[in-house]
């Protein structure tokens, strides 16, 4: 049995070596065209194991995060334009993410590679700013000099770099970072996958009492989807989140001589499912009637009371997804969309072919990925290749660990 806990274990203790469990290797798919009846599953819930957590990647798991991107740069060149920074491109702010992480690599390697998604990002939006003021203090020069840009010598150019550095404006610079961010749940709203609202209406449906959260490495938060996600998740864990714990991730994932573990990340999930999940049983307790009344007194609710519950996490990443969940002791399902989708999860770690232009892997990142996913493999649970299959993907894995 793989449960949420293992066995006499304290809710709160990490899944360290001491505390990890035995992954199942077994591996079912259940494709879009399964034959697998909904009346039998009906008939067998009662011998089914119960469902205590159910976790989620977001990116390219519950919407395609290329289109994402693509309209959060879109978001970033208006925003730019509106304080008046004109003529920067939609790609602008990708490679200069690039550009900024290949400097810092060069001085500082472990520096670069613990560089969250949003300090990339904002150290991009810095940069494009300081290049068009830098520009126009340069082209100001030059027309009151009557001679031409290219003939500035760096007697000029130097200062005028510098003046360009602090004359970018922090407030402005946050300003334009938060309307890339807005949009970019804004979009995802607007792209979610086929199928997702409909199999979480299911799932809570069917077990109302779990804890619904999300594990993400990026910045999204499906809280911030009030149109669509909002109603059904209860927490969210970003990698960005556990600053500490992220950055020794990608030192190891950098260093040939490290292993890197993921399992930082799904520790800190099971801790707010923890107290969530405390808190709930605690409010069912005191909703419960003594002699015909009700009972305003919430007895102790101890972790061990749900240790039997399961935890399945939902993800298209072998790696992050599989690998670090199932060593905590999550039964996974593994999303693997058909390629009209757009879901890139697929081809970003093909080194035959030209990666996402959104991507900022390096090559050793790249490789090590590969590896670990190679060895994540044999920890799948479940496929499906359409979130409408999710509900029976969850009932069936609940089935067999009965």
């Amino acid at each position: 049995m793989l449960s949420l806990l293992g066995a006499n274990t304290n809710a709160f203790l990490p899944c360290n070596e001491n505390h990890r469990q035995t992954v199942s290797t077994s591996t079912s798919t259940l494709y879009a065209d399964t034959a697998v009846s909904d009346v039998s599953m009906e008939s067998s819930k009662s011998d089914a194991k119960s469902l205590g957590l159910l976790t989620f990647d977001l990116d390219d798991t519950l919407y395609p995060i290329a289109q994402i991107v693509e309209d959060a740069n879109a978001a970033f060149v208006t925003a730019m334009e509106r304080f008046g920074f004109e003529g920067v491109d939609a790609f602008d702010i990708v490679n200069t993410g690039k550009e900024v992480r290949e400097e810092l690599h060069a001085i500082d390697p472990e520096k670069a590679a613990g560089l969250t998604h949003t300090e990339k990002r904002e150290m991009a939006i810095r940069r494009e700013m300081e290049r068009i003021i830098f520009a126009r203090k340069l082209q100001q020069c030059a027309d009151d000099w009557a001679t031409p840009v290219e003939s500035l010598s760096d007697v000029v150019r130097k200062p005028a770099e510098q003046w360009a550095k602090g004359a970018v404006s922090e407030s402005v610079v946050q300003q334009v970072l938060t309307a890339w961010e807005m949009e970019r749940h804004h979009s995802a709203e607007r792209h979610i996958f086929p199928g997702v609202i409909d199999a979480l209406k299911k799932v809570k449906e069917e077990h109302p009492d779990v804890i619904i959260g999300a594990v993400t490495d990026g910045k999204a938060d499906p809280q911030l989807m009030t149109f669509t996600l909002a109603p059904y998740f209860d927490f969210c864990m970003s990698w960005e989140d556990e600053q500490g714990s992220r950055q020794k991730f990608f030192r190891d994932l950098n260093d040939v001589e490290s292993t890197p573990e993921l399992t930082w990340i799904y520790d800190a999930g099971r801790h707010k499912y923890a107290i969530l999940k405390e808190a709930q049983c605690a409010i069912n307790a005191a909703k419960t009637t003594t002699n015909g009344e009700e009972s305003n007194i919430a007895p102790k609710v101890w972790p061990d009371s749900y240790d039997d519950l399961v935890w399945i996490h939902v993800g298209d990443d072998l790696a992050f997804d599989v690998g670090g969940s199932a060593a905590c002791g999550a039964k996974t399902v593994l999303v693997e969309l058909p390629k009209s989708l757009g879901q890139t999860a697929p081809f970003r770690f093909d080194t035959s072919i030209e990666q996402p232009f959104w991507a900022t892997t390096s090559k050793s990142e790249l490789e090590e990925r590969i590896r670990m996913n190679e060895a994540a493999r044999e920890l799948v649970t479940t496929e499906i290749n359409t979130l409408e299959r999710l509900p029976i993907a969850i009932n069936q894995i609940l089935l067999d660990e009965a």
